[in-house]
């Protein structure tokens, strides 16, 4: 049965392969930058830090097991996973993790301010990254794209929606949303699709096939 997307071209191996995984483990970095400005994260980071607070887990593991959890939401909407839906789950929360662990508390709103812009900034560069290899989307994205193909609601009333569930819920279990959350949601998307057109690997030479096993 096909269960994985995968690239036969041999530009996956020279250019794309190495995009995606450039593209997460600077999301994961990303997110420790953020982490550390504790100005506010983005929805699903304000939920992964109060689920982690509860769980006496790190950050990283949460978001782990989160990503995983999710892609079990997408059997029922028949979503097959790419080699970046994989990488997503397997690499952000241990990136997110060795950054924490590199980069101390800070304490200066002098630092933390830039701190923020930097982590936002960089989080659409990574964004433009992975999603412009084109090996399959993240958990969290694949949700909304396959919720969007089985109900016909509009991509951008379900991420609204989703978002706002996991930052209601996240706030409830004491996670950080703050000004950091509010600039992450007005920024986010103009800077990734700035970085998209840089970093989309072009169609033609991205096909991809299903492997059975």
């Amino acid at each position: 049965m096909a269960i994985l997307a995968l690239p036969t071209d041999t530009m996956a191996l020279g250019r794309r392969l190495p995009q995606l995984l450039a593209g997460l483990v600077l999301y994961g970095v990303s997110m420790g930058l953020m982490y550390r400005a504790a100005l506010g994260l983005d929805p699903w980071d304000v939920f992964h830090q109060g689920l982690a607070q509860h769980l006496r887990l790190s950050i990283g593991t949460v978001v782990f097991l989160t990503g995983a959890c999710v892609l079990l939401l997408w059997i029922p909407l028949r979503q097959r996973p790419g080699v970046g839906t994989v990488g997503n789950v397997l690499i952000l929360g241990v990136a997110m993790d060795a950054t924490l662990a590199l980069l101390p508390a800070q304490h200066q709103l002098a630092v933390r301010i830039p701190l923020l812009a930097v982590g936002i900034a960089l989080n659409g560069l990574a964004t433009g990254l992975y999603i412009g290899a084109r090996l399959g989307p993240g958990p969290r994205d694949g949700l909304m794209t396959g919720l969007h193909r089985r109900t016909g609601r509009s991509l951008r009333l379900l991420r609204t929606g989703l978002e706002l569930t996991v930052l209601l819920a996240g706030v409830g279990l004491g996670g950080n949303a703050g000004v950091g959350t509010v600039a992450y949601a007005l920024s986010i998307g103009p800077l990734a699709q700035f970085f998209l057109r840089w970093c989309t690997v072009p169609a033609a030479a991205s096909p991809m096939v299903a492997r059975n096993e």
